[in-house]
């Protein structure tokens, strides 16, 4: 499984070779489809995922059943990896959002070498840092701006994974991203239509112009990406 060239994940490419080879064996790549449930809150985390093209969304649940997006990973890091330093149940449902390439790893030989491994255990631990960093941005970003606005926050992170203007997405699925009825997506998406910033077909989204979205987008974009490129350098290219 590659880590450097067009297909990669960022953080697994960030290791110095003699810590990735200690591992290296054990990841297998699979490819995932859109919806996929990983964990639920309070399952055993013994699978850990490193997105190579696909994006992976944290979501928060309520006992009614409503849910919301905490947090987003994509090739800047992984999902599940905090498991590697210490047994961990899931706090959070984690569902593929964007279909794609991902390498996995059991937990066992993960954290057999990270024992062996400070580069490794630093890594997972500064990854952990960021995606707390992120969740934390994303508590306030929901309480306090637009949908609109985190509309084109979501879309731009998306972007930034993907390499792609062209996302693949349900109206459903970004109702359950936004915490919002899909009356209103479909409002919020239709305004940026008529704007002329994105093309919106069914369960697909186009970005037309990037620096109108980043323009609209509110400022938590921005600052989960400086979250990231402080801890983790290499997460974004």
């Amino acid at each position: 499984m590659p880590t450097r060239g067009p297909l990669k994940n960022n953080l697994l490419s960030s290791l110095p070779r003699d810590d990735y080879a200690l591992f290296s064996a054990h990841l297998s790549q699979v490819e995932l489809e859109k919806g996929r449930l990983l964990y639920d809150p309070g399952d055993k985390i013994d699978t850990v995922y490193f997105p190579l093209d696909c994006v992976i969304s944290l979501m928060t649940l309520m006992e009614s059943g409503a849910a919301i997006e905490s947090a987003t990973v994509g090739r800047e890091g992984g999902v599940g990896m905090l498991a590697a330093i210490s047994p961990r149940h899931s706090l959070s449902r984690a569902i593929v959002q964007v279909p794609g390439r991902c390498a996995r790893i059991g937990v066992g030989p993960l954290a057999d070498a990270a024992l062996r491994s400070p580069p490794l255990r630093s890594a997972i631990e500064r990854h952990n840092d960021a995606l707390f960093g992120h969740a934390i941005q994303s508590v306030a970003c929901n309480a306090l701006h637009s949908v609109e606005a985190r509309f084109c926050r979501w879309l731009l992170s998306c972007r930034d994974r993907i390499d792609s203007d062209t996302i693949s997405l349900t109206q459903e699925f970004l109702a359950d991203m936004l915490g919002v009825q899909r009356t209103t997506v479909t409002a919020v998406a239709g305004a940026l239509q008529a704007k002329g910033l994105i093309r919106y077909r069914r369960g697909v989204v186009d970005i037309l112009d990037r620096p109108g979205i980043e323009a609209m987008a509110c400022e938590c974009y921005g600052a989960v990406r400086r979250t990231y490129k402080s801890l983790l350098p290499a997460s974004f290219s």
